[in-house]
C-alpha cells in the first residue's frame, strides 16, 4: 500500500463493528447445548425480534420476506447471521434480509450467498434491492428462493 493509501483508510464502520459484534454473538449462542429442536425454535424467535426491532418500513419488508421463504421454502431455518435474519440448509446461509437501517444504505437488500444455486453463465445477480414488497416482489422472491435451493 502507498502511504496515501494507508492515510485514507480508516478501518471498519461503526456498523461493520457492529455487525461482527452480532456474529460473534451468535456464534456464542450456537456453541451452546441444547438439543437441536430448542435452537430451531431458539433461531426463529431471534429472527422474528430482529425483524422487530427494525423500523417500519424495513420491517414490512422483513415480515413479508419471513413469510415468503417459510412459505416456499419450509427447509429452510431461520437463523442470525451478522445480525440479519437469514435462511440456512444444513446450517450455511442460503440468503439474507438486510435492512437499510443497517448500514445506512438508501434500500433494503435481499442476499444470497455461494450457497444458491442461482449460477446463469458466467455471471449473474446475487443482491436485490428492496424498497417495498408488493405482490409482484413476493412472487420473484417466491422463484429465486426455490431456485437457490433447487
Amino acid at each position: 500500500m502507498t502511504s496515501s493509501a494507508i492515510d485514507k483508510h480508516e478501518g471498519f464502520s461503526a456498523e461493520e463493528r457492529a455487525a461482527m459484534k452480532d456474529h460473534a454473538q451468535e456464534l456464542k449462542k450456537a456453541a451452546r447445548k441444547a438439543s437441536k429442536e430448542e435452537k430451531a425454535a431458539e433461531a426463529e424467535r431471534d429472527v422474528l425480534a430482529k425483524i422487530a426491532e427494525m423500523r417500519a418500513d424495513d420491517r414490512v419488508m422483513a415480515e413479508r420476506v419471513h413469510a415468503v421463504v417459510a412459505a416456499v421454502a419450509p427447509d429452510l431455518a431461520p437463523r442470525l447471521w451478522y445480525g440479519m435474519p437469514a435462511y440456512a440448509l444444513d446450517g450455511k446461509v442460503v440468503c439474507f434480509f438486510q435492512s437499510a437501517e443497517k448500514f445506512k444504505s438508501r434500500y433494503a437488500m435481499l442476499g444470497f450467498s455461494d450457497q444458491a444455486q442461482l449460477d446463469e453463465g458466467p455471471m449473474w445477480p446475487v443482491y436485490f434491492a428492496l424498497t417495498e414488497v408488493t405482490a409482484e416482489v413476493e412472487e420473484r422472491v417466491a422463484a429465486l428462493v426455490k431456485r437457490a435451493v433447487g
